[in-house]
């Protein structure tokens, strides 16, 4: 594509110091293509490393230790029965119990039944609180799709 400053009839419209029409270049496109074309590979590599990071092969480890004998789980059934653990436990031996098993446990975790009457449920947070024990409460929670608007 070229330019000139006549015209058209030969005349020009400034003067200019070469005789006859004076045409200007064309834009030349040829590196900006090559620019784009070096970014876009630059930017096809990289992103791949962007999105999923380095690589590292982690260690594996075997889980043979069982949650309940890690952390102390106090569980009260529906009629009132309470465990420590898979083991049936006298309420009012809890704490002791609690401190000859898991010397070392600062936390507790309660699971009740949601029919349990809250009078036994308030006894066993009682004790385990006398204890000098933080009382966790495990709860269930709900499906988005089974709440009620």
């Amino acid at each position: 594509m070229a330019f000139s400053t006549s015209d058209g009839n030969g005349s020009s419209f400034g003067k200019s110091r070469f005789r006859g029409t004076a045409t200007l270049s064309e834009i030349n496109v040829v590196p900006f293509v090559d620019i784009l074309l070096v970014l876009l590979v630059i930017f096809m590599l990289t992103a791949h490393v962007m999105e999923y990071g380095l690589e590292v092969e982690v260690p594996e480890v075997s889980r043979e230790r069982h949650v309940a004998d890690i952390l102390p789980v106090v569980t009260v059934s529906k009629r009132g029965d309470v465990y420590l653990g898979d083991k049936s436990v006298n309420l009012n031996l809890l704490a002791k119990e609690l401190q000859t098993r898991f010397p070392k446990a600062k936390d507790v975790y309660v699971r009740a039944d949601s029919g349990l009457v809250w009078n036994v449920l308030a006894q066993v947070i009682s004790e385990l609180s006398e204890a000098k024990v933080k009382v966790r409460l495990v709860t269930r929670p709900t499906d988005a799709a089974n709440r009620r608007r």
